[in-house]
């Protein structure tokens, strides 16, 4: 029988392709790739600079920065109708309680209380009369109460005419600094129109706002150390905090009430408000050793005692020109200050210290 010659072709090429198979694998097994341990072992340790830290009793400070305002403000009104006919306070003068700030025109107010007075006089001529009339028995008892009774509102006529001729002159209700003049001479001022604005600046009033975190920490009356744009540095205590979170920024308007006698300090000014919330165990760092977890939480990076880089996350709670105080971290570490960008939690590295001079208090 004659064999094909295009099977006898294709039983070759399959022999030939299986020995090059062969012949390939044996040379893998003989020449394995090196693993990855191996090469992880290859692999050098890398070195940083640490400093040891001991965790020390530090002062919790709360450094904010808000404004100073007038302890209240008012617009001084009108509480009868009349035409203005004096202005004697200048504006910016400090006044006492019932200084007069605006007078109207007594117009026929005077008048009024004149013919008050008139009634009054014959109301008691007449309960008089009627006295003498009933002690003789010329008149019943019920006369006699019933001219009472006339007196009374003759009385109490002229008590209202003297209130409505006092109305004219418009006076401060409390003292402080005459801050503006908004009606002028010649003004006819309605019952709750304003004659000017008076503003009490004893005690000057400082405010700033207190996170979620801080809050639960600072108490009313707590005294809190402020300095201010212009320079004066003065001590308060916080007279109020908030009872409800701003909405849009979850923050607690905090109140600082500080004494001005001498009307030195001005509203409006910028002020930086130091508030100590007791001792706390804290270390002192460089502020530039700072970085970021995965979570985007701020913390430092430090060697445990394996030699292996950790992470905690930190909280300021003060600072100086050395750098920043914080919690959070184990209570005897040693900080990574040189070489943190470069390492991974649970890395192991080779620590090299330094020494630390310590913080300026």
């Amino acid at each position: 029988m004659k064999i094909n010659k295009s099977y006898i072709f294709a039983t070759g090429a399959f022999l030939a392709i299986a020995l090059w198979f062969w012949y390939n694998s044996g040379r893998e097994e003989s020449n394995p790739a090196p693993t990855t341990s191996a090469a992880q072992e290859s692999a050098p340790i890398p070195t940083v600079v640490v400093e040891s830290r001991e965790a020390e009793e530090h002062q919790n400070a709360f450094k904010l920065y808000g404004r100073t305002e007038a302890n209240r403000e008012v617009d001084v009104k009108a509480e009868t109708a009349g035409l203005v006919i004096s202005t004697p306070i200048a504006e910016g003068r400090r006044i006492t309680r019932g200084t007069v700030l605006c007078r109207q025109d007594v117009d026929a107010r005077q008048a009024n209380l004149d013919q008050a007075q008139a009634t009054l006089e014959a109301r008691q001529f007449d309960l008089q009369s009627t006295q003498t009339l009933v002690d003789k028995g010329y008149k019943s008892a019920v006369q006699l109460k019933s001219q009472k009774a006339a007196v009374d509102g003759a009385r109490a006529a002229v008590k209202q005419a003297q209130i409505e001729l006092d109305n004219v002159n418009m006076r401060a209700p409390f003292s402080g600094v005459f801050d503006s003049q908004i009606a002028e001479v010649g003004d006819y001022l309605l019952p709750g129109q304003a004659c000017g604005k008076l503003i009490e600046m004893n005690p000057l009033i400082v405010t700033v706002q207190l996170t979620e975190t801080q809050v639960g920490e600072v108490k009313i009356g707590q005294g809190a150390d402020v300095e201010l744009v212009t320079g004066e540095n003065v001590t308060g205590k916080i007279r109020f905090i908030e009872a409800n979170a701003d909405s849009a920024t979850r923050t607690f308007r905090t109140e600082i009430e500080v004494p001005n006698t001498d009307y030195a300090l001005k509203g409006g000014l910028t002020a930086t408000v130091s508030i100590k919330a007791g001792l706390v165990k804290a270390q002192h760092v460089p502020s530039k050793i700072l970085t970021l977890d995965s979570d985007g939480a701020l913390g430092v990076r430090y060697v445990d005692y394996d030699n292996r880089v950790g992470f905690s996350v930190i909280k300021q709670i003060d600072e100086d020109s050395d750098g920043i105080w914080v919690t959070g971290l184990p209570d005897s570490t040693r900080i990574i200050v040189q070489g943190q960008d470069y390492v991974s939690v649970g890395t192991e590295v080779e620590p090299k210290t330094v020494g630390y001079s310590g913080a300026t208090e």
